[in-house]
């Protein structure tokens, strides 16, 4: 058995909203193919998180099963996207930003640039 590699993983999608933590492996894996007509079984990490934002899920298929996570953070919350009812595609450096507290939007993030210039 190995643990996810959180940097190794192709694709990390949030759940934005609130979503019933009660919820465990099938109820969140139909969450993604019911609701939002994903395939859980690709490489890709799943993250949930509830109404209290000190804790969140995250399921991912490891091949051979599922793995599913389950944190609850001491002092903290984590800054949740709640505007939108929708699955959004995350970068390794917003999963990071996420997981340090902070919003996965962050305003004055250096962003690149497309010039044209040497197309």
């Amino acid at each position: 058995m190995k643990l996810i590699d959180f940097t190794q993983v192709e694709n990390i999608f949030i759940v934005c909203g609130k979503t019933d933590m009660r919820r465990q492996i099938d109820g969140l894996a139909a969450t993604i193919t019911e609701e939002y007509d994903m395939d859980v079984y690709n490489d890709a990490l799943f993250l949930f998180c509830g109404g209290n934002k000190d804790r969140f899920k995250a399921l991912y298929w490891e091949g051979d099963g599922f793995i599913l996570l389950y944190k609850r953070l001491e002092n903290s919350v984590i800054q949740w996207p709640r505007t939108k009812e929708e699955v959004r595609t995350i970068t390794q450096q917003e999963l990071r930003w996420l997981f340090e507290g902070l919003k996965i939007d962050q305003p004055k993030a250096i962003k690149k640039v497309k010039t044209g210039y040497f197309n």
